[in-house]
């Protein structure tokens, strides 16, 4: 598109070879661990990402959250990303819970988007720049 004939595998082996070896600087939010602790074993929980299997797994099992989730809704498992509301109808399936009995927390639009389509509510966590230390 930009006129670069870059080898899009080796791109993309790359970048994930890079994000593994980030990996143990990754830290979680606060507030999302803090809903995630009260609500574990008290409410169906999943998580919904464009991302492969293997990195979601790794990066929760780097913040120590793997075992926190009912269901993992990864690319792998549905064909229409964000915006369409598929993955979100997927992991509402998966947990056995109506689309509008969910609550959906999203850092994109393009989530807050799919989450709408689905008849789910949402909460948008800020990007780390867009967040206010208090």
């Amino acid at each position: 598109m930009q006129g670069l004939a870059m080898p899009v595998d080796e791109v993309a082996e790359r970048k994930e070879a890079l994000y593994h070896q980030l990996l143990p600087t990754l830290r979680p939010i606060p507030e999302v661990i803090e809903h995630i602790d009260l609500q574990h074993g008290r409410i169906p929980l999943a998580v919904v990402s464009g991302s492969r299997r293997s990195s979601v797994t790794a990066s929760l099992g780097a913040v120590g959250l793997l075992d926190k989730f009912d269901t993992l809704v990864c690319a792998e498992d549905y064909k229409r990303g964000k915006p369409a509301p598929d993955a979100f109808l997927l992991a509402a399936e998966r947990l056995g819970v109506a689309p509008q009995d969910c609550l959906v927390f999203e850092d994109t639009d393009l989530g807050i988007e799919a989450a709408t389509a689905a008849g789910m509510l949402s909460v948008k966590v800020p990007q780390p720049l867009e967040r206010v230390e208090s």
